[in-house]
């Protein structure tokens, strides 16, 4: 049995960064949590996720410092880190400059969630989800 995927939720807002999770649960990943930068580069080092989902603005670090230590990580090189910003869409058309494989606006959308998410790693294991 293939083991699940596994998504880092980088968000400093709890209430958030606990809906975000259910979405990716309900989509069929697990999930490990940061609620800052630094958070976010150490949980990538001890999980090794398949994705992160990196909120812009956060206390200690920001994302996208977080994102470029997080690539620099060994093992997470080639992880894609998913920008969530309220930014806006200028912010949208910079995000490869600074790292981001790609970009989601707040507030999240549960079908852009997942479509970012597939066009990245793939299908969740067992997702019924149609194209």
């Amino acid at each position: 049995m293939e083991a699940r995927k596994k998504v880092l939720i980088a968000e400093d807002y709890e209430d958030i960064r606990h809906m975000t999770r259910i979405m990716i649960e309900l989509i069929g990943f697990d999930v490990i949590e940061a609620a800052n930068g630094y958070e976010a580069v150490e949980q990538a080092k001890r999980n090794k996720p398949d994705v992160v989902l990196m909120d812009i603005a956060m206390p200690k670090l920001n994302g996208i410092t977080a994102a470029s230590m997080i690539h620099q990580l060994d093992g997470c090189r080639d992880v894609p880190i998913i920008a969530i910003t309220a930014f806006g869409r200028d912010y949208v058309k910079e995000a490869g400059a600074y790292g981001f494989d790609a970009v989601i606006e707040k507030p999240v959308d549960m079908d852009e969630l997942r479509l970012a998410i597939e066009e990245q790693i793939g299908n969740a294991p067992g997702s019924t989800a149609s194209h």
